[in-house]
């Protein structure tokens, strides 16, 4: 089977004749094959060479008057190049042996055949030859193209084998499954579960990187799902695997909130592409286990809880090696203030109270509110409709407060120099007294979100303790 259409590109006509000048063999192969088949643009290129691909990535850049950008790692003997909008990754045909109780390989240089089956799956172990005498021909040893069209993943040798090479491949496994939506074969599914402990001795760097990409796939749960099947949900998130289960006493029980979670976290995949939101859609229940509480003649509850997953995010976010800045900020935020648009919709709510959350919320008051709509998750369609529009209500009165009082990302109309200028005074406890009067002030709407009536207001409360300006 030919494959010309996916070589034509002028970069693949500029590879074959330097590979051909340095009488070479080289092939495409792995994801740029794959996603080719798939339908899917990428503009990553992998290329095997039988000798050196650090020799061809040169040669290729010399040939450009070494207008690429190249990097070359000579430890792993391979080499990356940036043409253009090209990013080309070429590395040598090689094979590897594993000594008993090391994860580190002997690597040798090999066939083909020998790069082919070290590869992780089937549908990565496709190439494209670029030799002259069968230039675009499919070489698939391993049946991937028939993996793709029955949306399986397989390893291309015993995948006990496969995953023991490389832990993380566990974790790839279950990636790609989530982001092409396909099976995973029992055997390797299997495999997983038998060898899920051995994920410890990947770094936390490279299964977090896996983490998000299955957290970015279109059905986040699909992942999700299949890590809590093989016991990996447990090791790598077991504040996740926590929330799994339903407890049942006197006949009442509360819903099972891992499903509860993974359900808000695609229902929030169809509306954003943000990872940090999708991460609080994560997170957002976190803290329901520790503050799970059954009480007499009123059910279960989880008081708090939003504000104890708050809590616990930075020592979690620390091990997975998450960034711990404004992205973990802004995921405590929208996990500590879930709970409260949902008490603003009735007709009773003062706008001191929605001062408050636009106040709070700043400018992720959007994001906050997709996370609330997100959260309604019941069977009852009517129940659903109910809830969706108190929130459209909610919606309302927050764009009639911020149209008139501008408190989104608000900064107060008075600072601390200000105050310190116009009464004469330095950095003091007074100083904050009178920060905070103000913003309050605004916030329960006896003043405006204005530079003169907070001006006005400062002076009475600095006559209030005791301070007189000095003008």
């Amino acid at each position: 089977m030919y494959l010309k259409d996916a070589i034509k590109e002028p970069i693949f006509k500029l590879i074959f004749e330097s590979a051909c000048e340095l009488n070479l063999q080289t092939y495409i192969v792995g994801g740029y094959v794959r996603d080719y088949i798939l339908g899917k643009k990428t503009k990553d290129i992998d290329i095997v060479a039988l000798g050196s691909g650090i020799e061809l990535a040169k040669h290729i850049n010399k040939k450009l008057n070494n207008s690429g950008e190249i990097t070359i790692y000579k430890n792993f003997g391979t080499a990356m190049l940036h043409i253009g909008k090209w990013k080309l990754e070429f590395v040598g045909a090689r094979k590897e042996s594993y000594r008993k109780n090391s994860r580190k390989p002997i690597v040798e240089n090999g066939s083909l055949e020998d790069d082919q089956k070290r590869r992780d799956f089937t549908i990565n172990a496709m190439s494209i030859s670029l030799l002259p005498e069968n230039y675009g021909f499919l070489l698939d040893p391993f049946n991937g193209l028939e993996d793709i069209k029955n949306k399986i993943i397989r390893t291309p040798l015993d995948p006990n084998i496969t995953f023991s090479d490389d832990p993380l491949r566990m974790m790839r496994a279950i990636r790609f499954a989530s982001q092409l939506n396909f099976k995973i074969d029992d055997t390797c599914l299997e495999a997983i579960a038998k060898q899920k402990d051995t994920i410890y001795k990947v770094s936390n760097e490279r299964i977090t990187d896996e983490l998000n990409k299955i957290m970015l796939a279109d059905k986040p749960s699909i992942g999700f799902i299949l890590m809590k099947k093989t016991g990996l949900l447990e090791i790598i998130l077991p504040e996740i695997n926590n929330l799994c289960g339903i407890e049942i006493i006197e006949g009442q029980a509360h819903k099972d909130n891992f499903y509860h979670t993974i359900q808000v976290l695609d229902k929030i995949a169809t509306k954003s592409d943000n990872l940090w939101l999708r991460w609080a859609a994560l997170m957002h229940d976190v803290g329901k286990p520790l503050t799970k509480k059954y009480e007499k003649g009123i059910g279960w509850t989880f008081y708090g809880h939003n504000y104890k997953g708050a809590k616990m995010l930075p020592s979690i976010f620390k091990r997975l090696k998450l960034p711990l800045d404004n992205k973990l900020k802004y995921v405590q935020k929208l996990v500590s203030l879930h709970l409260r648009p949902s008490a603003l919709w009735e007709s009773n709510t003062t706008d001191s109270a929605i001062r408050r959350l636009l106040f709070d919320a700043g400018n992720d008051i959007d994001d906050l509110m997709l996370l609330c709509e997100a959260d309604i998750t019941s069977k009852d369609i009517n129940k659903v409709l109910l809830y969706l529009n108190r929130f459209s209500i909610v919606r309302k009165k927050l764009k009639e407060i911020e149209e008139k009082d501008k408190l989104r990302n608000w900064k107060p109309p008075i600072t601390g120099e200000i105050i310190m200028e116009t009464f004469k005074i330095g950095p003091c406890r007074e100083v904050g007294i009178i920060k905070n009067a103000i913003k309050e002030a605004i916030l329960d709407g006896i003043i405006k979100n204005d530079y003169n009536e907070a001006y006005n207001f400062m002076i009475k409360e600095g006559k209030k303790i005791g301070l007189t300006p000095k003008i």
